[in-house]
């Protein structure tokens, strides 16, 4: 039966995990006592080192040290002159005393227990290191002799069954941790084979799906090896194949798209020219008429004449003004145009402008409103805003009907650094679908383009292009008595 790479895998996983706890476990059989001999040694070594460094002669100067060390070493510390006379031991009970003649009492050491010596080592002049062993209790010590700098000896015994009890206690515990790490490990080896396989897996499907030429699907690896850049390499496949693909369904659609925006180029050029000459044609074709009316003296009497010449200048101003118009749309909107900011006050425009405007509005028999805070200040192109309130005004005049009641107001506008300017005129709301049109060059609301209405349509596209040249908004709102206007203006800033 063929094996899949997943289980190969755990398997390998496992069979190194057991060869290296096994290793492992055979080396602390073998090592960990010898190990901790070297560290004992080491240590009586050191500690007998410690000793002469601080012996002047008197036990009884360093009895704490003494029996610091005797205790930290559990090992039995003996002090002897050069006669053998004992000075200081920690074997207590080992010790009797004897009293020759009326002399002084004398401590002299126990008989030395039977032994057998197994090792000898010198360490230097003054140290022998032996291991000996005790064929009575079965128990072997390890002894250090040093002669002290003052010509003492120094004789240090340690047992060495703890070493080996400890050693033992420490492989039964590595026995039992290795037996949890091989499980753990074959725990994790199963998953680990999973984790890594899974990458694989997710490629084979992949690949499956380009086949079927689905090419939605990407290979989402984030890792920095071999299986990584093979997943790279089939999601770049992928991409180019998606892209080629993609491609050619763009190009079609843009076909489409630039056929379609050249039609409406040359829509947008056609009514442009018809918009323009039908502004210019009517114009044209009363002066001509009048003109040759006065060249064939069809007018007899002065009064006719001056009529006729009337007629000729109000038409001619009136193609002045769309050509005015005209030029400056172009300049604003081409961005040759600068504007002139400056700070002017706000009321004293709008008076000016309503004093301007007031015949015209007795001669329409329109009533206007003016709200304006006193000596309010504002920030931008004077002229150009005057121009804005003119085109509204002209716009409301033209439209206003039922009560012929306008109202120009200012109130504040939704950001505390601009002021806004609503020009409202009474009569019929405007047409949904038209409400966005408006601020384009030519539109007009009333598609019969009647000249009793007047205008050319270029006023509000003008105010769209002031507007975004200064950077504020503009807008018109449907009420239920009629239609209100409005831009905002930048407040002056206060010194």
């Amino acid at each position: 039966m063929k094996l899949s790479i997943r289980t190969r895998l755990f398997l390998t996983l496992s069979a190194l995990l057991l060869f290296f706890v096994l290793m492992s476990l055979s080396l602390t059989r073998l090592g960990l006592e010898k190990y901790y001999m070297w560290q004992k040694e080491d240590l009586l070594i050191a500690t007998s080192t410690a000793i002469d460094d601080l012996y002047r002669g008197n036990p009884s100067d360093i009895a704490i040290e003494l029996k610091r060390a005797a205790n930290a070493l559990g090992a039995g510390i003996i002090i002897s002159d050069r006669n053998g006379q004992l000075k200081y031991t920690s074997f207590g009970p080992f010790i009797h005393q004897s009293s020759p003649g009326n002399g002084p009492a004398s401590f002299q050491f126990p008989p030395p227990p039977p032994h057998i010596t197994k090792s000898r080592k010198t360490i230097d002049d003054r140290t022998v290191l032996e291991m000996q062993s005790d064929p009575d209790i079965k128990i072997d010590f390890m002894v250090i002799d040093r002669r002290l700098n003052n010509g003492d000896t120094l004789h240090m015994r340690q047992t060495v069954a703890p070493i080996s009890e400890s050693a033992a206690v420490a492989s039964h515990f590595m026995v039992f941790t290795g037996l949890l790490s091989i499980l753990a490990g074959c725990i994790w080896a199963f998953f680990f084979a999973k984790r890594f396989t899974l990458p694989i897996q997710n490629l084979n499907r992949l690949a499956q799906r380009m086949a079927l030429l689905d090419f939605s699907q990407k290979a989402s690896i984030e890792r920095n090896d071999e299986i990584g850049a093979l997943g790279q390499s089939i999601n770049h496949l992928s991409d180019q194949l998606d892209t080629a693909i993609s491609e050619l369904n763009q190009k079609n659609r843009q076909l489409l798209a630039d056929v379609e925006k050249e039609r409406q180029l040359d829509k947008m050029r056609k009514d442009f020219i018809s918009s323009v000459s039908h502004e210019l044609k009517t114009p044209l074709s009363l002066i001509l008429g009048y003109a040759e009316g006065l060249k064939e003296n069809v007018a007899q009497d002065q009064q006719s004449k001056d009529y006729y010449c009337s007629i000729i200048m109000d038409e001619a101003g009136k193609m002045d003004r769309l050509v005015h118009d005209l030029l400056n749309l172009s300049q604003i909107e081409s961005g040759g145009f600068q504007l002139n900011r400056e700070t002017f006050n706000l009321e004293v425009l709008l008076g000016e402008l309503a004093q301007k405007y007031q015949p015209i509005l007795t001669d329409k028999g329109v009533v206007l409103d003016l709200q304006c805070s006193t000596d309010l200040f504002v920030s931008g192109d004077r002229l150009r805003i005057e121009q804005i309130l003119s085109n509204y005004l002209n716009n409301a005049i033209e439209h206003a009907t039922g009560e012929k009641k306008i109202s120009l107001s200012v109130a504040a506008a939704e950001d505390p650094e601009h002021v806004r300017v609503t020009v409202f005129n009474s009569g019929f709301p405007i047409p949904q679908d038209s409400l966005e049109k408006i601020w384009t060059s030519f539109y007009k609301v009333d598609k019969s383009r009647t000249r009793a209405r007047g205008g050319q349509g270029l006023g509000l596209s003008i105010v769209r292009a002031i507007q975004e040249l200064h950077g504020n908004r503009y807008g018109v709102d449907n009420l239920e008595s009629g239609v209100r206007f409005w831009f905002d203006i930048d407040k002056a800033k206060t010194i």
